[in-house]
């Protein structure tokens, strides 16, 4: 088969527009129902999807008085998914997970137990979270730098894959006769210290039909790129034209040979917000009455903070002052504020139109059309080496994603660029990845490769 599109639905309670909550026609307390994400989740698996995801973080999305912009809360992932599995048969399910303020042996099991619950179709994002309020829900005063972040996130996942990686395929044996449940011979701890862990293991949860769920990540920046191309098999991310995905394709790419591993294992991302309409001017109008909707008030607040800048000295119908703070000073996500940056400086967008931006997709790209048109755009990305796939974030839900499997997916499927069906059961048959090892069979690989040379 020839080589297909990845397509996810990342799923935001009413809609990933911050004002969807707000229309006539949607129930703005479905945050917390899960019978609304279990019928979301059969809607993507209706469309042939490969994963649902959500984001997440230990905290608020911002000061308590943001709660008032949008619906706030947000269930914890790995939970929901659970109830979401129960109620699917094929589709993935990746969640999001912090390396800042988790620990990895609960992370390790958490992801793993879901993997075991849906038989291989769990996947875990990896973030690593700078929000100064969210440490103050674990007792630090302050938050690391970039860099610790990140080390200590590098550290984190090699404790996560060794946990993971502690079973050998047929541990469980069931002998009833010799009285072995579980062969101990192939169950392994991990041993682990290190700067920031010591974690000694087994883990107590077997491989599950995957192997281990699918690791994801979600950073760009420099940092970013060379934690992905060391350990994940996707990254979502965020670029807002077809060169600057071709640009970001191209590094990650090569950072991933660089670091001795096949790039075809690792499927690059990028996030879109589809508004459509049987029309042009149908899908504008969806999208200008998204955009009256918007409060300013709360976003211009997050803006000011995040350019260090009064939010009182700011020009809604200026453009973004020059004297904002440099992405070297940012601690939190250095790759979305360039991009945002870059963005509103490229477009020559004012304040106001800028926020009116973000509402839509917090950066990420909003595509205005009709179904035709958002399908040859995934095609030129596609055919083009900007993108492996694409994160499908619906500005409104769930009739945004209703629209994308019952409009764009039958036209992608026609040009052959999507599957009509599901060929395999785990999210790694969808992703086209290969079951990982055990632990023990990479060293034992390894030690014939030695004898052998």
């Amino acid at each position: 088969m020839t080589k297909q599109l990845v397509l996810n639905a990342f799923l935001m309670s009413t809609g990933h527009h911050e004002a969807s909550w707000r229309l006539p026609e949607i129930d703005p307390f479905v945050e917390a129902d899960v019978e609304y994400f279990q019928d979301l989740a059969r809607l993507a698996e209706r469309g042939r999807l490969d994963s649902v995801f959500f984001a997440d973080g230990p905290g608020l999305w911002g000061p308590i008085e943001g709660v008032a912009r949008r619906p706030p809360q947000v269930l914890e992932p790995t939970l929901l998914l659970a109830a979401m599995a129960v109620a699917t048969e094929r589709i993935g399910l990746i969640a999001t997970a912090t390396t800042t303020f988790d620990e990895p042996f609960n992370t390790a099991r958490r992801f793993l137990t879901l993997d075991r619950i849906s038989h291989g179709r769990a996947g875990w994002n990896v973030v690593t979270t700078a929000d100064t309020s969210a440490g103050l829900n674990f007792g630090y005063a302050g938050n690391p730098t970039h860099a610790e972040r990140y080390a200590r996130a590098e550290e984190y996942l090699e404790v996560v894959l060794g946990l993971w990686g502690g079973w050998e395929e047929g541990a469980t044996v069931g002998d009833k006769a010799a009285g072995v449940h579980t062969d101990p011979a192939r169950v392994h701890a991990l041993d682990h210290t290190g700067a920031h862990f010591r974690v000694r293991g087994p883990l107590n949860v077997g491989r599950s039909e995957q192997g281990h769920p699918v690791v994801v990540q979600a950073g760009s920046s420099p940092a970013g790129i060379e934690l992905a191309a060391a350990y994940a098999e996707a990254v979502f991310t965020a670029q807002r034209t077809v060169e600057e995905g071709r640009d970001f394709y191209r590094r990650l790419k090569a950072a991933t040979v660089a670091a001795g591993r096949d790039p075809d294992h690792l499927k690059i991302l990028p996030g879109i917000v589809p508004i459509l309409g049987g029309t042009v001017a149908e899908a504008r109008a969806k999208e200008r009455q998204l955009e009256e909707l918007i409060i300013l008030d709360h976003p211009l607040r997050q803006l000011a903070a995040d350019i260090g800048i009064p939010a009182d000295r700011i020009d809604l119908d200026g453009p973004l002052p020059t004297n904002i703070r440099p992405v070297e000073e940012i601690e939190g996500n250095r790759s979305r504020y360039e991009l945002v940056v870059d963005f509103a400086r490229r477009e020559r967008l004012t304040v106001r139109q800028i926020l009116q931006k973000l509402g839509g997709g917090r950066g990420h790209r909003t595509f205005v059309g009709t179904p035709e048109q958002v399908a040859d755009d995934l095609e030129l990305w596609f055919t083009t080496d900007a993108a492996d796939g694409f994160n499908v974030m619906p500005a409104v839900l769930p009739s945004g994603l209703e629209e994308f499997v019952d409009g764009v997916v039958p036209l992608l499927q026609r040009r052959g660029l999507f599957r009509e069906e599901y060929a395999g059961d785990t999210l790694r048959d969808h992703y086209g990845l290969p079951v990982p090892p055990s632990l023990a069979a990479r060293a034992a690989a390894s030690d014939r490769a030695l004898v052998g040379a």
